[in-house]
């Protein structure tokens, strides 16, 4: 009976643990998702519709900000030259109302005349966060702002 007991315990104790990990996300959050996977996946047709010509797209890191969805456009244009694969790996993501944060990994692939090492492959996992203010009601981003590890990048291509 006591390992009846004990084995129902644990079932329950995993069920719960899996019902953590399954978290529902909020419909803030499904907004970001998808615009984060719009963004990666390189379609530049349905990215315009996240973006109006207030949106704003910032790399605090490297201090650069365009504002204005052709603007933003324009410079993804430029950023996704010679990209072979680009991902972020979403670890974790909470919200605020309309504010939503994401912490990951950025994954890049690309040809390494970009990088400066023409010839080769380039391949670079970076720490980030993302945050975006969303426009949920027009299903648009306000605000997009990218905090990047740029000396890990660094470090990352000296060894390449």
């Amino acid at each position: 009976m006591f390992r009846c007991i004990y084995i129902g315990f644990i079932i329950l104790a995993f069920s719960i643990s899996a019902l953590a990990n399954s978290k529902e996300l909020t419909k803030e959050q499904k907004i970001a998702v998808e615009y984060m996977q719009t963004l990666t996946q390189h379609d530049l047709t349905k990215l315009k519709a996240f973006y109006d010509r207030d949106s704003v797209f910032s790399d605090k890191t490297a201090g650069k900000t365009y504002t204005g969805g052709q603007h933003i456009i324009d410079f993804f244009k430029r950023a996704y030259h010679g990209m072979i694969e680009y991902k972020f790996d979403i670890t974790h993501i909470y919200n605020k109302g309309s504010f939503v944060v994401m912490i990951g990994e950025y994954h890049f692939k690309g040809k390494g005349v970009q990088f400066g090492k023409p010839g080769k492959v380039i391949s670079l996992t970076v720490p980030s966060v993302t945050t975006l203010e969303l426009d949920t009601e027009n299903h648009r981003i306000k605000k997009h702002v990218d905090m990047i590890d740029y000396q890990m990048l660094s470090e990352q291509l000296a060894v390449q």
